[in-house]
């Protein structure tokens, strides 16, 4: 069995050296769909029971893992000096820097990665991570995969 939530965020980015629009400083209305699977967890003394996982706990570690820290930031590309000192100069400015270029690929396999470890096989259920789907846009999207 498969299950999905979605959970929305904002944020700001750059693609240094892009051909187009992208290179210059701009946000998205993010989206993240988080897929688990596993199998239906049948305990009647357990509030899971009948589920893969509760969607209200799966939703609680993607906001403390992934949608609280990158919501309302800027990601930067630890080498994009330029933006970094320019960042570094705003007083308190939330900013997230990523390993890589903060395309959708780049963020959803980021995202996975954070997320891999996150969620536990609590009931023996095979609980898994299958894939990490993130919205840049409503119409282009990016999956990371188990």
């Amino acid at each position: 069995m498969q299950i999905t939530t979605r959970l929305e965020f904002d944020a700001g980015h750059r693609i240094p050296n892009h051909k187009s629009q992208c290179r210059n400083l701009h946000g998205h209305r993010y989206a993240l769909e988080i897929t688990l699977s596993g199998d239906i967890i049948s305990a009647s003394d357990v509030s899971e029971n009948g589920m893969v996982m509760d969607f209200s706990d799966v939703k609680k570690i993607a906001r403390e893992s992934v949608i609280d820290v990158w919501d309302h930031a800027f990601l930067v590309f630890k080498e994009d000096k330029v933006i970094l000192d320019f960042l570094n100069s705003l007083p308190s400015h939330k900013t997230v820097i990523f390993p890589n270029v903060p395309t959708a690929e780049n963020m959803a396999a980021e995202a996975f990665k954070i997320l891999k470890s996150q969620y536990k096989d609590t009931y023996g259920n095979h609980l898994t991570l299958e894939r990490v789907r993130l919205y840049e846009t409503p119409n282009s999207w990016a999956d990371a995969l188990a």
